[in-house]
């Protein structure tokens, strides 16, 4: 813990000492993204069906952002 990082829970690159998240890891929390993401498909699909175009618009770029989050995460450590 420091001042810049008072929880102690900020991760840091190779370059200032601190290692990145392990493989495992961040396998783990991409594969966690991927099931939100299929929980708003699911919602968006639905939403479609029932013709509220704006709830499964807004559904289906939630799922897409999870994704993008999710292979950033996994990317980059």
């Amino acid at each position: 813990m420091t001042a810049d990082d008072p929880a102690g829970d900020r991760r840091g690159t190779a370059s200032d000492g601190a290692t990145p998240r392990p493989l495992i890891e961040r396998v783990a929390l991409g594969g966690i993204a991927i099931l939100v993401a299929a929980l708003f498909g699911g919602i968006a699909v639905a939403a479609f069906a029932g013709h509220e175009v704006f709830l499964g618009a807004m559904a289906a770029i939630g799922g897409l952002m999870t994704v993008w989050a999710a292979a950033g995460n996994i990317r980059r450590g």
